[in-house]
């Protein structure tokens, strides 16, 4: 047995600290009107980065005549389920645990730690959705012009090169200063599913959470620092378990593109209604009427209120699969996904294989990843390239290198670097830039530096 394991049992008290990342030890927070939690929740909403997400895909490229979520409504759905989950989680954790109520946490302040780290779920997202991320692992697996950054970087930062996660890439910009967002420790926590760096000696397969990774090497002192203060236990030298929030953060996601990208689905006629509502019964059970979609309601009516009470429904047999299995979740015995197990289960599944055949596999999709591959690919080409021949092979700078490198924003990190150095740093800031454009500035970036379009054109 491993011997990292069932060394303690993480607490409550610890986990659901109101402590800031990046405030001195001691600090006591201020606020009054609302609590640290949903300060956190409030700095997400107004940032930058959550702002780019209107414009990123979640399946679908925007169509001009029918509705489809964007990764900004997707993350707004799953925090509003987050919420509702947080909460009634919280009230049956403060009966459970009456020495809580000392704390001052409340039910509403665990929803809030859901609410904000389901916000920020994607966050880390590059354009063109998981297309986006696997494009850009392929170009420093596979691409000249990132393959020749291989013999300057050490071997944990080539991992994540060669598997770039959006995960890593959410914690490594709710950490950066560059955004200031200073969120709290439990928001952080719950927002990680991967707990563990990209390079490891042995991944459980049996672990959810060790299915992807949710930090990147530079940032291993923030993740530690961070498990520090909520006594995250370790189920190894190098992952640790997950914050038991971070389950139901997962839950919230795995239940709206569930429900709802079959919702999108049907709204573009790639699945028929009547194939939605055999999909969606199931979950119902006895509250499903067919009678009532004889009303006198459009189709997309009936098509909401059935999504209503099947989220609904969900909501309620995670919570109480969250009830039974919470305190495996601080031992470290319990790692799955919540919606693998609930009474619905094979409902979802049956839902994920109707989807991957009929939605996410369609021409539309496909048209949508190849441009993706394509476009990210291209601008590392040209930007990786410019910064090798200006700091690895100058020999080779040219004035093409020069102009693409003034389309760099201005706090772009252009010293200090040359043969002698690990590029590392340089290569995550040139990572930071392209993963947080996006679709839109992704592709009309694209075709000026490839000379498709001129400006104004």
């Amino acid at each position: 047995m491993n011997s990292f394991l069932f060394l303690g049992m993480m607490k409550w008290e610890r986990l659901l600290s109101r402590g800031r990342f990046g405030d001195k030890p001691g600090f006591i927070p201020t606020q009054v009107v609302r609590s640290e939690f949903e300060v956190d929740y409030d700095r997400i909403i107004f940032s930058s980065p959550f702002r780019n997400l209107q414009d990123k895909t979640q399946v679908f490229p925007l169509p001009e005549q029918a509705f489809v979520h964007t990764r900004l409504t997707h993350s707004l759905e799953v925090s509003s389920v987050g919420r509702s989950l947080g909460k009634a989680a919280g009230e049956m954790l403060l009966e459970k645990y009456p020495q809580l109520n000392k704390t001052g946490i409340t039910p509403f302040e665990i929803g809030a730690i859901v609410a904000a780290a389901a916000l920020t779920h994607d966050i880390g997202n590059p354009p063109f959705g998981h297309a986006g991320e696997e494009a850009i692992s392929d170009f420093f697996k596979f691409h000249p012009a990132g393959k020749c950054w291989e013999s300057h970087v050490r071997t944990e930062q080539l991992a994540d090169l060669h598997n770039f996660e959006g995960n890593a890439q959410g914690f490594r910009m709710l950490v950066s200063k560059q955004f200031g967002l200073k969120l709290t420790y439990a928001t952080l926590a719950a927002f990680t599913k991967y707990p563990r760096p990209s390079m490891i000696a042995q991944r459980d397969i049996a672990r959810r959470s060790q299915k992807k990774y949710g930090f990147f090497i530079n940032q291993l002192s923030d993740f530690e620092q961070m498990g520090a203060v909520l006594g995250m236990e370790k189920s190894s030298p190098e992952c640790w378990y997950r914050h038991p929030l971070a389950f139901l953060v997962e839950a919230a996601d795995d239940i709206c593109y569930s429900i709802i990208d079959l919702e999108d689905g049907c709204t573009l006629g790639l699945v028929s209604f009547d194939e939605t509502v055999k999909l969606l019964a199931p979950i119902l059970k006895d509250k499903f009427d067919p009678k009532k979609l004889k009303e006198p309601r459009t189709e997309a009516q009936n098509l909401g209120a059935l999504r209503a009470l099947a989220i609904g429904e969900l909501i309620s047999e995670c919570v109480e699969v969250f009830a039974k299995y919470e305190e495996g979740m601080c031992k470290g015995n319990f790692d799955k996904a919540l919606t693998d197990i609930i009474p619905s289960a094979k409902s979802l599944q049956k839902i994920t294989e109707v989807s991957i055949q009929k939605i996410y596999r369609s021409q539309v999709v496909l048209e949508k990843e190849a441009a993706g591959f394509q476009v990210l690919e291209g601008l590392l080409e040209v930007f990786s390239k410019a910064l090798y021949h200006q700091f690895y092979d100058p020999e080779k700078f040219s004035g093409q290198d020069k102009s693409i490198l003034r389309l760099l924003p201005e706090d772009f990190p252009l010293k200090g670097w040359g043969a002698e150095v690990n590029p590392y740093p340089l290569l995550r800031s040139l990572v930071d830039f392209i993963s947080g454009m996006t679709d839109k500035y992704a592709l009309n970036l694209y075709r000026r530096v490839k000379g498709i379009s001129f400006p104004g054109s």
